[in-house]
């Protein structure tokens, strides 16, 4: 039997018979309750014959005698015949008596809902004032949960102007998108008028009622910004305040646009699911991507805030005044933000030199897009329950580094002419990837579309291998794989080389599967580099004998930082994928144990820890022998950076001191715990103590747990005491990121129970899902007896992905892997999670690949031999 109005079920996106042109929302929350009511009236202009009126709705109750939809000049009123909530895919259906008239009409909703705990839609966010505990009231609308708030056509093509009305308690404060233009109070409430928007996205909508302190700065063009935060802590958002007033005029300037509202607040929220959200003049954040402590800040942290705040600010250009068509264009968003981000913070902190590092941005994004579960940059949206799995690595990382490649190719000034000319065209309204290739071809005469097509339309990326024969470079391009395996893509590649000879730098693009390269005679005894600083999207593979050249160039420090990223990375996924003896890459992370250069060393330890664990996996015995070379490679380094920081250092020997002696505690380097274990016991008696700076803060903590065991837990006891103490959100995700390191599986037990505690906000048990090696199975079994709570509390957002990959992914057995589907199997399908379970399953598989490849691989032990004991 059919269901009634199946003509607007499992529909990708809603019926054009209606445009919304202008909402007038009025919204009053009962913090005490935690429910609010609402009223909108939406000016439509109704384009086509229609009974009905459909929209989207999910978790409110909608009062359906409100429903009425009256012609603009107030002649006609039409009742709503029937209201009907399609609850699954969440749609409103509105059905009239006879056809509404074409023209411009006003329809009137009212509603109720619940501030929910799911920091999703209209949701309630918990703090303490004056040691009261308090709700405060928070939207988050991203990517389809303005839904949850109010009546609305909830998708990013459907822009319109909206006017805003909040009925509040009349001592808090009440922010929206839009300045105040009026209050009134009434009694012990007070309602608070908005000023009409210009014309945006309902997923940019955004108030936020609560109890706040703030500072406040203003551009040159008098534009007033302020940072939010809970009353207390103002002094700890001037620093983003300063990053805010900067980025706004280095934006203005690059993108030759003005910032398009006359004001911007940036709040931070205790309760956030992701790190940020760019909502039109009010962005919302995590206390740790807004929030910095001089005292007890990390450098890492600091760059993290000047990062997310400079990637939110690019979102008022490209995101909010340029907005995507559909998700399918979500990458233009998200990848654009990310790569901008960069170019933000270099502009303000050359010397982070923060280019260097985008290379991890790359790397990310290239391990995700080395799995067959990948998919394209640019993804078909058949529902919205789809969305939130796109809010990934490809989107976001790939998305970026792409755009790197692009902008290298065609050079930045012609690069940055283009983009302005984009926003300018595009202002105000919905773009698809074809307009900014469109705009770019036509600036640059170089063939974009054709040239960009095969990165965006399609998932992976090349492995480019390079041989030379007879002075001639041959080129060959296949699709990688982390499993080894290759697939069948091809791509239009922007290929660049540099010759150690004479730093020439050559410039062609690989458009076919092979392709050769006569060189000059001069340069056939030198280095040959290949994707000269890492500006394209692919990985290279070099003959034995081109390798060899570049293992000396690396010893003799003649390659740039980010060629020696480079070669590194690349060898490690040669590796992973069978492609390279293990042998082969130890061999070369030997040649880095003289590097100096920050993100060289920190991909060196990323990637060290990585080996270690897999041929633990592999070897039990070969595995301590590994650690052992780990430890002697890094002594230079940490005898060079000391635990204490030098007078006047720079941030990137700060961010190094952390990362260092973090992978040396997780090493079980003795002298790094316990030299940690001593400055934990000092500062436990005097917290402002000098030993423990923040930057050291993770790894003392990691060294702590690793002297933890049941028998002698009192590390971890007191290392839960700092936690209950500290009311600093960037001092709690510390600790959280290091309890994990035991080694003990009673005590990582305990570990993981204590995240489902109230102790631990739902957003932050996340940092706490890594655990150590010995600590995986606990992880799992805890994992399966806890799914159907774990799933109630997270599963209605991204946050349930994080579970399954960061406790899925580390396996390394095909046992594991039909155990892991079995369970999933059984417990029912859930589209939220689909991808990213079949993702982690593939990195099981490929871990399950190279521990047999390792173990197969003759004179790895000798090798490793003779690295554990050579003297540096």
């Amino acid at each position: 039997m059919a269901k009634k109005y199946d003509q607007f079920r499992c529909q990708p996106r809603l019926p054009k018979f209606a445009i919304p042109k202008r909402y007038d929302l009025k919204l009053k929350p009962d913090l005490t309750a935690c429910k609010f009511s609402g009223a909108v009236e939406i000016r439509l202009q109704i384009v086509a014959d229609t009974k009905f009126i459909v929209l989207n709705a999910a978790d409110l109750c909608i009062d359906s005698k409100s429903a009425r939809f009256q012609s603009e000049d107030g002649s006609k009123g039409f009742e709503a015949l029937d209201v009907e909530l399609l609850i699954e895919d969440e749609v409103l259906v509105l059905e009239f008596a006879e056809s509404l008239p074409i023209g411009v009409g006003v329809l009137s909703l009212s509603f109720e809902g619940t501030l929910n705990d799911q920091m999703k839609g209209f949701y309630r966010s918990k703090y303490e004032h004056n040691g009261e505990k308090k709700n405060m009231a928070v939207t988050q609308f991203e990517p389809a949960d303005a839904r949850r708030c109010f009546p609305c056509w909830d998708e990013p093509a459907c822009k319109a102007r909206f006017k805003i009305t909040l009925e509040v308690p009349v001592e808090l404060v009440a922010l929206s998108n839009m300045p105040v233009i009026e209050e009134r109070v009434d009694g012990n409430l007070k309602t608070v008028y908005y000023q009409e928007s210009p014309i945006m996205s309902t997923y940019l909508v955004a108030a936020v009622v609560g109890l706040f302190d703030y500072v406040e700065d203003c551009t040159p063009d008098g534009i007033k910004v302020r940072v939010y935060c809970q009353v207390g802590k103002a002094n700890q958002g001037k620093f983003a305040l300063d990053v805010a007033v900067k980025t706004l005029g280095l934006y203005k300037a690059y993108f030759e646009t003005p910032y398009s509202l006359p004001k911007l607040d940036m709040i931070a929220i205790p309760d956030f699911a992701a790190g940020a959200m760019e909502n039109y003049g009010l962005v919302t954040y995590r206390e740790t991507a807004l929030l910095y402590d001089d005292k007890h800040s990390a450098a890492a942290n600091k760059q993290r805030v000047a990062t997310v705040v400079a990637h939110e600010l690019a979102h008022q250009w490209f995101g909010n005044l340029v907005t995507m068509e559909w998700w399918t264009h979500l990458w233009l968003n998200e990848g654009f933000a990310t790569w901008v981000s960069y170019l933000a913070a270099d502009g303000l902190f050359p010397e982070w030199k923060i280019w260097t590092q985008f290379l991890d941005e790359s790397t990310e994004g290239l391990r995700l897009d080395g799995l067959s579960e990948s998919h394209p940059i640019e993804v078909d949206i058949n529902h919205a329950r789809e969305i939130d799995e796109i809010f990934d690595a490809i989107s976001y990382r790939k998305g970026a580094s792409v755009i790197r490649m692009l902008q290298s190719y065609l050079g930045r000034e012609v690069f940055q002419r283009a983009l302005a000319k984009y926003i300018k065209k595009h202002a105000c309204s919905n773009a698809k990837t074809e307009d900014l290739w469109a705009v770019l071809e036509e600036e640059s005469k170089e063939p974009v579309n054709e040239l960009m097509h095969s990165w965006t339309k399609q998932k992976g990326y090349p492995v480019v291998s390079v041989s030379l024969k007879d002075g001639i470079l041959v080129f060959e391009q296949r699709q990688f794989l982390s499993s080894g395996y290759l697939g069948d893509g091809q791509w239009v590649v922007p290929i660049t080389l540099l010759c150690g000879s004479d730093q020439a730098r050559i410039s062609f693009l690989l458009d076919k599967g092979s392709q050769t390269f006569k060189i000059d005679a001069s340069s056939l005894g030198s280095w040959i580099k290949v994707n000269v600083d890492q500006a394209g999207f692919y990985r290279v593979k070099y003959d034995d004998n081109l390798s060899a050249k570049l293992r000396y160039a690396i010893e003799n420090k003649q390659l740039s930082a980010m060629d020696g990223y480079g070669i590194l990375d690349d060898s490690f996924a040669l590796s992973m994928a069978g492609q390279l003896p293990l042998s082969s890459l130890l061999t070369l992370m030997g040649a880095y144990r003289e590097e100096l250069e920050y993100i060289v060393l920190s991909n060196l330890i990323s990637v060290s820890s990585k080996v270690a664990r897999i041929v633990a996996d592999a070897d039990s015995t070969l595995g301590d022998k590994i650690k052992m070379f780990f430890i002697n490679l890094f002594q230079h380094s940490a005898e060079r950076i000391g635990f204490d920081p030098k007078q006047g250092e720079n941030h990137l020997n700060a961010l190094l001191r952390g990362e260092l002696f973090t992978t040396l505690a997780v090493l079980g380097h003795e002298e790094t715990l316990k030299e940690a274990n001593k400055r934990f016991q000092a500062f436990l008696e005097d917290r402002n103590t000098h030993l423990l700076p923040p930057d050291i803060r993770r790894a003392v903590y990691v060294a702590v747990m690793k002297k933890v065991t049941s028998s002698d837990r009192s590390g971890f006891d007191l290392l839960l005491k700092v936690y209950r103490e500290t009311d600093l959100s960037q001092e709690k995700t510390r600790i959280l990121g290091a309890l994990g390191s035991c080694c003990d599986p009673d005590i990582i037990l305990e570990i993981l129970n204590f995240l489902l505690t109230s102790e631990v906000r739902s957003q932050d048990v996340v940092f706490g899902l890594s655990v150590s090696r010995e600590g995986h199975e606990v992880a799992w079994n805890w994992l399966k007896n806890n799914w159907e709570h774990i799933t109630n509390t997270w599963g209605r957002g991204f946050l349930l992905t994080r579970f399954v990959s960061a406790i899925v992914s580390p396996f390394s057995s095909h046992e594991k892997v039909r155990e892991v589907e079995e369970f999933f199997a059984s417990h029912g399908e859930q589209p939220s999670i689909a991808r990213t379970l079949k993702q982690s399953i593939e990195r099981v598989q490929i871990n399950a690949n190279w521990v047999k490849t390792i173990r197969k691989e003759k004179n790895l032990a000798d090798c490793v031999q003779e690295l554990a004991f050579r003297k540096y």
